[in-house]
């Protein structure tokens, strides 16, 4: 693979994430696996990344799809097993393609052999002690399941577990030095068999403070989706920078692999303290996520995101989507509008310096879909009690070919998520030689961020814009990027043009567009 001379390759590199599932399948049970991606390598290739991000294809029973790990040091049957995970990590390593993979420390399953363990060695055992078991008639405290629910669940001989996400995941005890040890097994397990990093799963999570305060109840649940710690005491808890410490010393005696945390953190200066250069190499800002499409408000994430990793001198990591949020052509609008918007906000992603996550599918423009009540698989449906849809709407299936599902994604019609019977015009074969499609889009802007020298540089600057618009320049390469949120034409900055997310009118970018110049 290409070699950066500092070995930093992540500080630029854009990620595909593989939600493994719902990407290839290659043996015909409807779910997407290993060898399923191995044969989509070319593919990965022809598109332009750097990278993939795998999310969990551990021993699992699947009631988080996959995030709650049974065995964190296997490969479930449903995926494939360890040879076919060597065989997809060194043909991806061929093709320059690096390869990540999920890392779930904040809880496991409840069919992990530990949990199992201290349910039968019952109340005050040191296996106990692993997880976070209390006492009492009634939960310890007031928190809650992000799933929905109390995140605390009764055992028959009275004791209380904690759950922040659902029944089957325990939270682990990051307190006791088993756990410790056994992530720091888990990393080198990995890391021995060539994996080039980590995603970190609820990289804000694992520490909880030693009294289990009560959350603050004025605060609607769902009142926003950044943590703020000085009211929701279950996340962003100091003690947590010892696990990501630990986590970069392992990573350190590999030259060249890294770790990316998934950090909903409200706060710039507590979000700027998982990336310190002690602690991860990248950190999930999902302020673009969180703006609407809207100059001013993406404007304000961008300079939100810049400040908070400029504290610690760290890389700026960009995403729109990805398998726990709605699409961002959904929120953008659907349809054509939500289309348009999404190949604007693609263009001012990719302009911007630091590192972008790409989500399987968003290259061929995918939609959040409305399922039926019937094929609701996420446990938020349940532990909501039906008032919650959960995310299964992300995750349907790619389609790669054809008229009808399930679109070449396997060899049969009955994928674990159903693919709406209209979505043959998203197919990448539909796509694929067609200059206009939202994945030639992709394409071509890829191959510009990586080989034309005007997208070098660390910084940005704005330039003046009128209302409802945005311009910014890369310092030291000299592209610009300007965006129209506007219900009119508006004239572009002086240059050359690179690359319209939509034709230019009479020389004025339109309405819902994005332009790069240099």
């Amino acid at each position: 693979m290409q070699r950066n001379a500092d070995g930093k390759w992540w500080q630029h590199a854009v990620f595909y994430q593989v939600y493994v599932r719902s990407f290839a399948d290659s043996d015909a049970d409807g779910v997407g696996d290993l060898d399923g991606i191995r044969s989509r390598l070319g593919y990965l290739e022809l598109l332009g990344i750097d990278a993939l991000w795998l999310t969990p294809f551990f021993t699992s029973p699947m009631a988080d799809h996959g995030y709650d790990v049974a065995d964190p040091r296997d490969v479930d049957p449903v995926f494939g097993d360890l040879a076919t995970f060597d065989q997809l990590v060194a043909e991806a390593h061929e093709r320059g393609i690096r390869v990540t993979i999920d890392l779930v420390p904040n809880h496991t399953s409840d069919q992990h052999p530990w949990f199992t363990a201290a349910i039968e060695a019952g109340p005050g055992s040191p296996e106990r002690d692993r997880y976070f078991f209390r006492p009492g008639a009634y939960p310890p405290n007031n928190w809650t399941s992000v799933f929905g629910g109390s995140a605390w669940s009764q055992l028959p001989d009275g004791d209380w577990y904690l759950h922040l996400f659902a029944p089957e995941q325990p939270d682990l005890n990051w307190a006791n030095p088993d756990v410790v040890a056994d992530l720091e097994r888990t990393l080198r397990f990995w890391l021995d068999r060539g994996v080039d990093g980590f995603r970190i799963d609820v990289a804000h999570g694992m520490a909880k403070p030693e009294s289990l305060p009560d959350m603050d109840i004025s605060v609607p649940e769902g009142a926003g989706i950044l943590h703020d710690n000085a009211i929701d005491p279950r996340f962003d808890n100091d003690e947590v920078h010892e696990v990501h410490r630990m986590i970069r010393k392992v990573l350190d005696a590999y030259p060249e692999t890294m770790a990316v945390g998934e950090i909903w953190v409200k706060d710039d200066e507590r979000f700027a303290r998982y990336i310190r250069p002690d602690e991860l190499h990248l950190g999930f800002n999902f302020r673009l996520v969180a703006a609407d499409f809207d100059a001013d408000a993406v404007r304000t994430a961008i300079d939100s995101s810049l400040h908070a990793v400029n504290m610690a001198g760290g890389t700026p990591t960009w995403t729109l989507s990805n398998h726990d949020v709605v699409r961002h052509v959904t929120r953008y609008g659907d349809g054509e509008l939500g289309e348009r918007r999404a190949r604007a906000m693609t263009l001012v992603e990719l302009a911007l310096p630091g590192t972008v996550y790409l989500y399987n599918g968003e290259e061929l423009g995918l939609p959040t879909v409305e399922l039926p009540e019937w094929a609701l698989q996420d446990p938020i449906w349940e532990r909501s009690g039906h008032t919650e849809r959960g995310r299964d709407g992300s995750r349907i299936p790619v389609p790669w070919e054809g008229d009808e599902p399930s679109y070449g994604f396997s060899g049969t019609s009955s994928t674990w998520l159903p693919m709406p019977l209209e979505w043959a015009r998203f197919t990448v074969e539909a796509q694929l030689e067609d200059e206009d499609s939202m994945l030639s889009l992709y394409r071509h802007a890829l191959e510009l961020r990586k080989t034309h020298a005007a997208f070098s540089g660390t910084e940005v600057e704005w330039y003046g814009a009128p209302a409802g618009c945005f311009a910014f320049r890369r310092k030291g390469g000299g592209l610009i990027c300007a965006l129209n949120t506007s219900a009119a034409p508006v004239p572009i900055p002086p240059g050359e043009v690179l690359l319209t997310s939509h034709p230019l009118v009479d020389g004025q970018l339109p309405p819902d567009a994005a332009v790069w110049l240099v």
